[in-house]
């Protein structure tokens, strides 16, 4: 199966960011990607972390959601909206109103979508220089996500979901890899320093322990905002080989994941049917 990370940039202005993000999906359907993923906040690094307030859209209906729909459509493609802030619609009244879910949505070719995640694990750091506390604004999920995707190859890939700061967290995955997951997504907006420490050797980890391939597309730049974020998008496969890797800048790369590789590393190496605890 042909699977496309895309790299953006992201700036302040949605539709601008849609109108890119189209352009690139393009690109991959022109590759032949049977699934796209796209960064986490594709449609908005604001100047703010309250400006996702603004652009929030009630699940299922809205611009960010629509160009989703309509790409997966007109390209006959599965895509993957990295991250995008959702109404809130439980909690405390007060969460409705300043707090977003930020959330991973599956599309499949026909324009429908299919699955949601909800990012659980909110991201805080302060190194003095940059501070970030992700939970000011948004409300956790609760729950790991997957779906199945028929590909072209005559396989059901099961595909796990997951966000960013989720990959700091390895027994998520692990639930994943209990349920016989043969893809993890990570769709990120590493900021530079911790992804320039992190961000390559949490991928290989991920993909390594869980003998599975991991997809992870980033943003990747200098932003509109003036917040530089890590980029490095990669694909990883089971034995942990980077399968491509973007620097900086937008763009796209489509890699072809092999269901027999997979299937062999898993019995060359039976660590899964070796667990104990």
């Amino acid at each position: 199966m042909k699977v496309a990370t895309i790299q953006m940039v992201s700036g302040v202005q949605v539709q601008g960011n849609l109108a890119r993000a189209r352009e690139l999906l393009e690109q991959a359907a022109a590759l032949g990607a049977e699934l796209a993923v796209l960064p986490e906040y594709f449609c908005l690094l604001g100047q703010r972390d309250t400006d996702k307030l603004e652009v929030r859209e009630a699940f299922g209906t809205g611009p960010i959601q629509q160009c989703l729909s309509d790409a997966a459509r007109a390209l006959g493609m599965w895509i993957v909206g990295g991250s995008l802030p959702l109404v809130v619609t439980e909690g405390a009244p007060d969460d409705g109103q300043t707090r977003v879910h930020n959330s991973s949505l599956v599309f499949d070719p026909t324009g429908a979508c299919v699955q949601r995640y909800d990012k659980i694990h909110l991201f805080r750091f302060d190194n003095g220089r940059e501070r970030f506390d992700e939970s000011r604004v948004q409300l956790r999920g609760h729950d790991p996500v997957s779906f199945e995707l028929p590909s072209r190859d005559g396989h059901r890939w099961k595909v796990g979901m997951s966000v960013c700061y989720d990959l700091r967290f390895p027994e998520m995955y692990r639930q994943y890899s209990a349920a016989g997951t043969d893809l993890l997504l990570v769709p990120s907006a590493f900021t530079f320093a911790t992804g320039k420490a992190h961000w390559e050797l949490l991928l290989r980890a991920r993909a390594v322990e869980n003998l599975a391939y991991v997809a992870a597309p980033a943003q990747g730049g200098l932003h509109e905002n003036g917040r530089r974020t890590w980029g490095h998008s990669m694909q990883v496969d089971p034995w942990g080989e980077v399968l491509c890797e973007r620097d900086e800048g937008d763009g796209v790369d489509v890699v072809e994941l092999d269901i027999e590789r997979l299937r062999q590393v898993r019995q060359q190496l039976p660590a899964l049917e070796h667990r104990v605890l």
